[in-house]
């Protein structure tokens, strides 16, 4: 069965591409934005590399 995952605001090409590469996603437009489409499964692990990048990219500005 496949599934859908809303793609929360900010994230950056670079980690898209990451994860739609990585995880076997398929990237679709919809009237109410974009959505990654998979797997339940790849879906998860998407979404764990997500907010992992995310939170590291907010470790580098708090940094500077």
């Amino acid at each position: 069965m496949m599934y859908e995952m809303r793609i929360p605001a900010g994230i950056t090409e670079r980690i898209m591409a990451e994860v739609i590469t990585k995880f076997d996603l398929e990237l679709k437009h919809t009237d109410e934005g974009p959505i990654l489409y998979g797997k339940k499964e790849s879906l998860e692990n998407a979404q764990d590399h997500i907010v992992k990048a995310l939170n590291q990219r907010l470790k580098e500005l708090e940094d500077r």
